[in-house]
């Protein structure tokens, strides 16, 4: 298997992938039918699209549906594992998180509360 794309027209198994549009956080996303939610938004670039609770990106892990890391809202419907529900044309998907509103997922570290004398 090799981690390339094979363009259209170098396919000898002459392949007619079909496009999708799922749309994750306001945002148009494009995979190719049969791919998985995970998948999606893997090829579109996004490795972590939730935060746990220390504030550390979380994706897919384990890639077969045993771990809960790539949890998703889809359509409404909360804790989806996005390595299992395939990409349906028009998905609507939320990303998911459980950090307290104290932790900064950007530093990944937890933010000082106002009312501490510069003591961690």
């Amino acid at each position: 298997m090799t981690p390339r794309l094979i363009r259209a027209d170098q396919d000898v198994l002459g392949r007619n992938d079909r496009p999708v549009t799922i749309t994750v956080d306001g945002e148009p996303v494009t995979g190719v039918a049969g791919q998985s939610i995970a998948g999606v938004l893997l090829a579109a670039g996004r490795t972590a699209w939730r935060y746990g609770r220390t504030g550390a990106g979380r994706g897919v892990f384990c890639g077969i549906g045993v771990c809960f890391d790539c949890l998703v809202t889809v359509d409404g419907v909360p804790d989806v594992r996005a390595c299992r529900r395939r990409a349906r044309d028009g998905d609507t998907v939320t990303t998911q998180t459980r950090v307290p509103s104290d932790v900064d997922t950007v530093t990944t570290q937890a933010r000082v509360p106002s009312d501490v004398d510069g003591e961690r």
